[in-house]
């Protein structure tokens, strides 16, 4: 690995072989047990982190609190200014920890540096909202008076985020929840916990250098036990959860119990629809893409093809066509696609899933397989597949991790939007057409169901401008860009009265 330069992007970023995994900025805390990190990469350990405890996690809400009754007085633009210099920062180390995502966690170092580049437009977007965190002016029906509404900074605020965008995901929480007057604690995956030691090093420098309160950023490296430690917590208003549905109810239920807001990012089972007015050159491409890139590991990845009866064939052949030309092997290297799976576990589920499509009478038109030798030394490493199925199949209604695409026929658009919405989970969609009317009716109340419908792209990926969310079971959360910052904040309602009696609402009278 020191032919693409890990150990210089290590030191660069100040991640060692071991790393207090628990900080609220300028202190640390150790315990007694260790996280370790192992790249799927070449099965090669990284380093390890100190594992939070119950203790430790009590100390770091009490210092997140503390420091949101400083940071909550900070002017939002002030706030937004040190987002600005966080941004600044992050281009500074975009390189390295754009390397150290990729080994840590398995994807491409252009989809890892990509990553970072989602950080840094997070904190362009979240500087200009610091100076737009506007409420609003309405009429009252008593004479003399304004009412109006205003937002204010919400308290704590946790971010469990997933290992399939170990830092990208928390920087749309943190970057807004800052500029918002919030502060955060973070509890990264388990499965990649250097890549918040890193990002927690680059915050700290800038929060020192602008005396920022310690508290205002905090991790929390552990399992789901720290995780639900957060979830439970009544000093938490607000818990951001991003992963899988199992995990997602079982946050947003402990949330729930002490009436707290959960905002849910959870699984995918995203399609697209290839009409038989497709430019299927496009639509191949999005296709390509949507399915294999993060080796099927996104939840926006391209789970599904729905596809026109009458370009079937040569859709089938066109696919087949671009999978024999995919390269797989060490994502560091840039001629290869597809890197590896993110451990063993996944592994397993793939190949589950690939004996579940034989078993309900799939057929494939590429075929899986987990590949050996040579630069796959750590046995995470497999082939992308593509099946023929039908929509009702119990294992295409499952969001399988891997790069498993399934390909299903249809005859009308109305039986494809069907199609398309005929599973639990409703994240992302996206149709290939030039016919506007086919267009227009994907995206009407009788089109795609999800909370991303895209026309003419495919499903993976999201600009941070717009909200980022899905229905059903993905949670209804949005985050990012649109009015998602109001989530972060408190709502409240004013009236004021500046004349020289009191009348009532509805007209009440009420003499003394």
């Amino acid at each position: 690995m020191d032919a693409f330069g890990i150990q210089d992007a290590l030191s660069t970023l100040g991640v060692k072989k071991t790393n207090p995994g628990v900080s609220t900025g300028k202190k640390s805390y150790k315990t007694s047990r260790q996280l370790k990190s192992v790249s799927p990469v070449d099965g090669k350990l990284i380093g390890s982190v100190f594992s939070a405890d119950g203790k430790s996690v009590e100390a770091v809400v009490k210092q997140a609190h503390k420091a949101f009754q400083e940071w909550r007085q900070w002017p939002a633009p002030k706030r937004g200014e040190i987002v600005r210099q966080v941004g600044e920062a992050l281009r500074q180390y975009k390189e390295p920890l754009g390397k150290l995502v990729s080994y840590e966690m398995g994807k491409s170092y252009q989809e890892g540096l990509g990553e970072v580049q989602e950080m840094i437009d997070i904190c362009d977007f979240a500087v200009g909202l610091s100076r737009q965190l506007h409420g609003f002016t309405m009429h009252s029906e008593r004479p003399h008076h304004r009412m109006y509404e205003q937002y204010h900074p919400l308290g704590v605020v946790g971010i469990i985020s997933a290992f399939n965008f170990p830092v990208a995901v928390w920087s749309w929480n943190a970057m807004i929840a800052w500029v918002c007057g919030d502060t955060c604690i973070w509890k990264p995956s388990e499965k990649t916990p250097l890549c918040s030691i890193a990002c927690q090093h680059i915050v700290t420098e800038v929060f020192t250098r602008n005396n920022v309160p310690e508290g205002v950023s905090c991790i929390v490296n552990g399992d789901a036990k720290i995780g639900q430690l957060l979830a439970q917590d009544e000093r938490i208003p607000l818990v951001s959860a991003t992963g899988s549905v199992r995990m997602g109810k079982a946050v947003g239920k402990t949330v729930s119990e002490r009436l707290g807001r959960a905002l849910l990012e959870l699984g995918g089972n995203n399609a697209i629809i290839i009409s038989q007015h497709a430019n299927l050159d496009m639509a191949i491409r999005g296709a390509l893409f949507g399915a294999v890139g993060t080796a099927g590991q996104r939840c926006t990845t391209t789970r599904r093809l729905i596809i026109h009866e009458k370009v079937y064939t040569t859709v089938k052949e066109k696919l087949r066509k671009a999978y024999s030309q995919l390269k797989i092997g060490n994502p560091l290297d840039s001629s290869n696609h597809v890197g590896p799976l993110i451990d063993k576990q996944a592994v397993a589920l793939y190949q589950d899933a690939l004996k579940k499509i034989v078993r309900e009478g799939g057929k494939f038109l590429v075929e899986g397989g987990v590949l050996t030798g040579k630069g796959y030394e750590s046995g995470c490493y497999v082939k992308p597949a593509i099946a023929e199925v039908k929509n009702h199949f119990s294992i295409v209604q499952q969001e399988t991790f891997a790069p498993i695409l399934y390909l299903i026929k249809y005859k009308t658009l109305e039986e494809a939007i069907g199609y398309q919405n005929g599973v639990k989970q409703g994240l992302s969609s996206a149709i290939m057409t030039t016919h506007m009317q086919e267009m227009e009716q994907f995206l009407s109340y009788a089109g795609s169901d999800c909370g991303i419908a895209n026309v003419n792209i495919g499903t993976s990926g999201a600009e941070i401008g717009g909200a980022f969310g899905g229905e059903k079971e993905t949670g209804g959360g949005r985050e990012s860009g649109s009015d998602a910052w109001k989530v972060y904040m408190r709502r409240q309602t004013n009236t004021i009265n500046y004349g020289n009696t009191l009348p009532l609402a509805q007209g009440i009278k009420f003499d003394v």
